[in-house]
């Protein structure tokens, strides 16, 4: 089954140290999405799909990158739709190259970092709808400069205690305790 390796991937993070009781509900929401949908990572799917992000931090792991998202006017991690690739790791860094125009940009690990199930707001010709985000670190090489793409208005190295200057949200800041940790 093509969802297996995605499975497995949860079932581990559920057990990682990583994984905080905040993440609980998204986690087990993911979970039984990817076990009931065969079309889990198709745009196409109604209901939501998979999307992969990166926690890109820069090589002293001070800063993570943010992109100031065009489509949802937020400040957020690089990341997005799976399009029918069942490797979330290769998604995300897929996404995170395209999104921050860096070159060289190495997964700290193969394992996951962080989950998250949101909602996307409905737009022209798709109806409102879930992300199910799953989300893994990367490490940008020294000198590392970024590269606006046509899907940010911006993008910024922003220090760990200034993050929540940029973002509120639960899943971005708990992404931040978990670097900080």
């Amino acid at each position: 089954m093509h969802r297996q390796p995605l499975l497995d991937l949860l079932t581990r993070f559920e057990t990682s140290p990583l994984c905080t009781e905040r993440e609980r509900a998204p986690l087990a929401q993911l979970i039984d999405f990817v076990r009931r949908e065969p079309q889990c990572f198709e745009r196409a799917t109604l209901e939501g799909h998979i999307t992969g992000s990166a926690w890109i931090l820069d090589h002293n792991l001070r800063h993570c990158l943010l992109t100031h998202h065009k489509k949802l006017g937020l400040w957020l991690q690089p990341g997005g739709h799976a399009d029918g690739d069942a490797d979330v790791l290769r998604v995300a860094a897929k996404e995170a190259q395209e999104e921050s125009g860096i070159d060289g940009l190495l997964p700290q690990s193969c394992e996951i970092f962080d989950v998250d199930v949101h909602s996307i707001p409905a737009r022209k010709h798709e109806p409102e709808h879930l992300h199910f985000d799953v989300r893994f670190v990367f490490v940008a090489p020294p000198g590392a400069k970024y590269v606006l793409s046509d899907e940010s208005h911006a993008l910024a190295w922003v220090a760990r205690d200034k993050v929540h200057e940029y973002n509120t949200d639960d899943s971005v800041l708990r992404m931040t305790d978990k670097w900080a940790g």
